[in-house]
């Protein structure tokens, strides 16, 4: 194998994994908006979200988490296992769910998730318009 081939499989590999670690930080910045977005009362509902990769998880937790710390722990656990390309879940199926993400809860008017979203979204291009910015 030449040397030419060689810097290329090295330069391949470093760019998937900044690629994988781009794709992490998004997505754990993403949940933190939304668990820390959650309206709490017993900090049931905080602490239901649940991150999954290639399907969606299904059930409910038995965890009232009003800090949101142990849910943003567990968020950062599962989030380290992503990959680039990989599709990625983040759930909450508590039956009220949809209901707090429409304005039900005077805690949380404008939802949680489509408000983060939008968020993640303004950074990424802030982001990328930087980045060009600078070559």
């Amino acid at each position: 194998m030449s040397t030419f081939s060689i810097d290329i499989a090295k330069w391949v590999e470093k760019t998937k994994a900044r690629m994988d670690l781009v794709v992490r930080k998004i997505s754990l910045d993403l949940f933190t908006r939304i668990i820390l977005r959650s309206p709490v009362d017993t900090g049931r509902f905080r602490g239901n979200w649940q991150v999954s990769i290639g399907s969606a998880p299904e059930g409910v937790l038995e965890l009232d988490d009003k800090s949101g710390t142990a849910t943003i722990a567990r968020a950062q656990a599962d989030t380290m296992k992503v990959k680039a390309g990989d599709v990625i879940y983040f759930v909450n199926n508590l039956p009220y769910a949809n209901r707090l993400e429409t304005g039900w809860s005077g805690q949380a008017p404008a939802g949680m998730v489509a408000v983060s979203i939008a968020e993640v979204q303004l950074t990424m291009t802030k982001a990328v318009k930087e980045s060009k910015d600078d070559s």
